[in-house]
């Protein structure tokens, strides 16, 4: 595995996790990415997941949270998109392995008969595909540092053949090639008063007995660690002072780099992998949003309408797209969710009351949609500013189709496959797919917005690319019948004439799209459209 004399040799950082899940080894994952990119390295973040779906997309967000979709239509872990806000690059198909995927790989290798009769086994079999794609990525996208993400926590089963190929490929790329970051969890014991390393020290010694030394501890923990406790860590571990970092809770996710910073771990990470910290890291632009999120000049209330709600990250996305929108119009956006299932006809007043903006969120299936549609209609007779995104854009035109054109049982073919009014339905192209998996309208389709119209106004441009996940749409015979009434379709796909966009032109500001613009908001480019909505929530009358 020898590489090029004339390509710099691709440096590979894992990053583990002990103890407990749900530590944030997304965040350090991405922080550390964003540090060695402000330092001028090209990097790119892979995200390795144990479980043996293919993707998450068919996963029930309240088993998995998020499903983030990249440009080329991979349904992946919402740690792509973390990846993706920070980095402020795009992530593809590549970034993503599932233990499914590689398993897939190497069964449909078996029966073709790739690999000549022999036993096809864990090792070496399953390795060298999970290797074949880590080494593929570094190598196609021309990165100087890979960060893999290893999800899951050491001693998991379903972990063990990613931590043998940590092993392996420090073994073959040789000194200097492979860096491992282990984060772990320091609980604090109130009663005793005290932080507790035992956990960590049990988290490295799982790790050595699979063969694999971790070149730094980050610490996640509630108190600081006193130098006591760094020094009794690094010992116990085998790992230098300077190599053990806390991250302690912050304020921001976005406060973590900095963080990271301060203790040199950027520093400490390039010394290990043989590379020259010889340039200062740039970062002024996120100190900036950094302090402007820290010190807002005024404050704005969202309501936030989906079925999801009990669960933080299931809309992950569109919660941090709204704290990107928020800095860019220097105001808190206190963003409240609102359970679709418990509004009605007598409580929406109440529910909604004091709102400036109403968003209604992306999602599948029935459960919800009647209060969905009340929010939408509430916004809408209420000149409050509106978005809806995805299914947030098909309730906003059932609604008008039976509130303002007078079609009472007007409905998308999803909820009601028999109605008189369909005017949202299946998409020609998914007519007769009856696989679940991956056979949405997925990935980055072209949109033409119509002059002079709100999106075009709010976008700045007349061409735009975003990122689509569904099967139902807009039905065109009705068009001519919503834009007589006042609704017009701003937005569409040049190839297939898909509405894109509406807008209601008289409103405030009302504005659904079939696409799902979540995905393409990070901390330096926020997006248009949410930036658009906070202004205009901002505007509105209290």
């Amino acid at each position: 595995m020898k590489n090029s004399h004339k390509m710099p040799s691709v440096k590979y950082i894992f990053v583990t996790g002990g103890v407990a899940s749900s530590l944030g080894k997304g965040i350090i994952s991405s922080s550390i990415g964003k540090l060695l990119q402000s330092r001028g390295y090209k990097v790119t973040i892979q995200k390795l997941d144990p479980y043996i779906n293919i993707d998450p997309g068919t996963l029930n967000p309240y088993e998995h949270g998020e499903c983030f979709v990249t440009q080329d239509g991979a349904e992946t872990d919402l740690d792509l998109g973390h990846y993706e806000r920070f980095l402020d690059v795009p992530t593809s198909h590549a970034n993503s392995v599932t233990t499914g995927k590689v398993y897939q790989e190497v069964i449909s290798k078996e029966r073709r008969g790739d690999y000549l009769g022999k036993t096809v086994q864990v090792i070496p079999h399953i390795t060298d595909e999970i290797k074949r794609r880590i080494l593929l990525l570094g190598n196609r996208n021309k990165v100087n540092v890979v960060i893999i993400e290893i999800g899951g926590t050491v001693g998991d089963i379903e972990s063990l053949p990613y931590i043998e190929v940590v092993r392996q490929l420090r073994y073959e790329l040789g000194a200097g090639q492979v860096a491992v970051v282990h984060l772990t969890l320091v609980p604090y014991l109130s009663a005793a008063g005290e932080l507790k390393t035992k956990p960590t020290q049990h988290s490295v010694k799982m790790l050595l007995e699979e063969g694999v030394q971790p070149d730094v501890l980050v610490l996640r923990t509630e108190k600081k660690l006193s130098e006591d406790i760094r020094r009794k860590v690094a010992l116990f571990c085998n790992v230098d002072k300077e190599s053990v970092v806390e991250s302690v809770d912050v304020f921001t996710i976005y406060e973590v780099p900095l963080k990271m910073l301060e203790q040199k771990l950027d520093e400490t990470l390039l010394k290990k992998l043989n590379l020259e910290p010889d340039t200062q890291p740039q970062l002024d632009d996120w100190r900036e949003f950094v302090n402007k999120l820290h010190h807002p000049e005024k404050t704005v209330s969202i309501a936030l309408v989906g079925k999801y709600v009990e669960l933080p990250d299931a809309y992950k996305s569109i919660v941090e797209s709204f704290v990107h929108a928020g800095v860019s119009n220097n105001c808190k956006v206190n963003v409240s969710r609102i359970h679709a299932a418990g509004l009605t006809e007598t409580n929406i007043a109440e529910k909604l009351k004091g709102f400036q903006g109403i968003m209604v969120a992306p999602g599948f299936g029935e459960r919800g949609f009647s209060g969905k549609i009340l929010a939408a209609q509430y916004a809408r007779e209420n000149n409050i500013p509106f978005f809806g995104v995805c299914l947030g854009m098909q309730v906003a035109v059932v609604e008008f189709a039976r509130n303002v054109l007078g079609l009472k049982d007007a409905h998308s073919t999803e909820m009601e496959h028999a109605t008189q009014h369909p005017v949202i339905d299946l998409m020609e192209q998914q007519k007769g797919i009856t696989e679940k998996g991956g056979t949405m309208r997925l990935g980055a389709y072209p949109c033409r917005l119509k002059k002079g119209s709100k999106a075009q106004t709010t976008y700045g441009r007349e061409e735009i690319l975003e990122r689509h996940r569904h099967r139902y749409e807009f039905n065109n015979h009705y068009l001519n019948d919503f834009e007589q009434a006042g609704m017009k379709a701003s937005g569409f796909n040049p190839e297939t004439g898909l509405v894109e966009i509406i807008e209601i032109p008289s409103h405030r500001w009302y504005i659904g799209t079939q696409f799902h613009p979540e995905y393409s908001s990070t901390v330096l480019h926020p997006h248009p459209l949410f930036v658009g909505f906070v202004k205009a929530a901002l505007n509105s009358e209290q």
